[in-house]
């Protein structure tokens, strides 16, 4: 069976919150994490963790607004208790931006790892979550949280492992508490907001 081609491609801008700091070393080349803000239109921001090759620190000056391109990825932090499944964005290209308002775009295609769980609300209305596997061009994949809402919610619940999707959305980060040893930790997770299901052969300006 072919394997099916995974897209990957998200465009942010928003305002770096802090200085970059190193996080590994790959093939000879630093990378560091940056975290960025990105205003909501409801006025809540999402805080997204990027990751760039070499940044050139006067680009990153915190408070700066940044207009980004790349791609979504994810990794399995064993560290500590149990595994984490760490979100970030790896950056292909940034520049300043002197438009100082969010965008948070992105566009994904990959595969079903898991069966779709669809629930309701306590207001009764419905969402749905999945995991999609996106296939990188040398043979690993990122694997990535997704939820739909509404009628896209009660589409993708009758959805099953295996089949293929293609979607566009946004990268949101989400606050939550999560009861360890007895005392109220807050933990941030980060998943894809699905805005709509896209036909293979659909475009998608993305710029």
């Amino acid at each position: 069976m072919e394997e099916y081609r995974g897209e990957n491609k998200i465009i942010l801008r928003g305002q770096t919150a802090d200085a970059p700091v190193r996080s590994h070393q790959n093939h000879g080349v630093d990378y560091y994490l940056v975290p960025l803000r990105v205003p909501r239109l409801s006025g809540t921001d999402d805080t997204l963790n990027l990751v760039t090759a070499n940044p050139d620190p006067e680009l990153w000056t915190p408070g700066r607004w940044v207009s980004v391109q790349g791609e979504v990825r994810s990794y399995n932090n064993r560290t500590g208790t149990g595994s984490k499944l760490v979100i970030t964005v790896l950056v292909r290209s940034a520049q300043p931006s002197q438009l100082e308002e969010g965008e948070n775009r992105l566009v994904l295609a990959g595969t079903l790892c898991r069966r779709p769980t669809a629930r309701r609300t306590p207001l009764g209305r419905e969402i749905c979550d999945l995991l999609l596997a996106v296939n990188r061009s040398y043979g690993r994949a990122d694997y990535l949280p997704c939820i739909a809402w509404g009628s896209l919610a009660a589409h993708c619940g009758g959805l099953d492992v295996g089949d293929t999707l293609r979607l566009e959305g946004r990268l949101q980060s989400r606050r939550y508490h999560k009861l360890i040893d007895g005392e109220q930790v807050e933990r941030t997770a980060f998943e894809i907001s699905v805005m709509n299901l896209l036909a293979d052969d659909e475009d998608v300006t993305f710029s």
